[in-house]
């Protein structure tokens, strides 16, 4: 697949109820010196359910040259550093890599957003919520392990825990299969379907895998040069009549 074929997939069902999506991008436009990675891109995401530099602009890490970004109907530019803080404990992200502090314990890594963010807890209630977190994606024997003991795998399981830390409402996801092997990708796969519908989140997930798209996707957008080609479900890519979609098809 060529560099410049991007795909970006969001899990979608219904919205809050009250007619506003829980992400709401519009002719959002970001250039890095005279490369313009996002062309007027115009995207929703609604309840139950580019690429990168997307969802850096849609957590706050980066800012958008022109165009806005809205959560749960909310303007974030221009927004404080506390109330974008406030905005960001709504999202989990899962980051390409895991990202992983390599210092900290697998349980420590799970931890760490509960010990800065949830001072209410006690220290035993972080314990318990940790060890629930790890259960739930398979984890909880690797607790006491360190990053370096546990494969790529194992470490995107453990990212998802730990984006699941704070309860988010919104989960965005970069690229949860790359770099790992079929078997290590059916089994993320499986796992963000299961999350999905058990806590019915809103879920933003970009990738380069197909395959992964069509699992765990109802709704997908392709993306080119900045700009949405398409928008809908894969049987939708499969009729189009768009050259590019066509030939993105036909490389994947």
């Amino acid at each position: 697949m060529a560099a410049t074929l991007d795909t970006t997939i969001d899990r979608m069902a219904a919205d809050k109820g009250d007619g506003v999506p829980v992400v709401a991008v519009e002719n959002l436009e970001k250039t890095f010196g005279i490369h313009k990675v996002l062309d007027g891109l115009t995207l929703t995401v609604n309840r139950g359910t580019g690429k990168s530099v997307l969802l850096r602009v849609i957590i706050g890490l980066e800012r958008p040259d022109s165009g806005s970004v809205r959560i749960q109907g909310q303007d974030i530019a221009g927004l404080a550093l506390d109330q974008m803080g406030a905005i960001r404990k709504k999202m989990g992200f899962l980051f390409q890599h895991a990202a992983l502090y390599d210092s900290l314990t697998v349980g420590q890594n799970v931890a760490f957003p509960l010990e800065h963010h949830r001072g209410d807890l006690s220290r035993q209630e972080r314990t318990d919520r940790v060890m629930q977190l790890l259960a739930e994606v398979g984890m909880e024997a690797a607790a006491a392990k360190m990053p370096s003991d546990i494969s790529g795998g194992m470490q995107k399981r453990v990212g998802l825990a730990r984006a699941l830390a704070l309860e988010p409402e919104i989960l965005l996801l970069d690229e949860p299969t790359a770099g790992l092997d079929p078997i290590s990708s059916g089994e993320i796969d499986e796992l963000i379907l299961k999350l999905q519908r058990e806590r019915q989140m809103a879920s933003i997930v970009v990738t380069h895998d197909l395959h992964s798209a069509r699992t765990i996707s109802n709704r997908l957008a392709l993306l080119d040069k900045g700009k949405v080609v398409i928008a809908g479900t894969f049987e939708d890519l499969q009729q189009s009549e768009i050259g590019f979609v066509k030939e993105f098809l036909k490389q994947s």
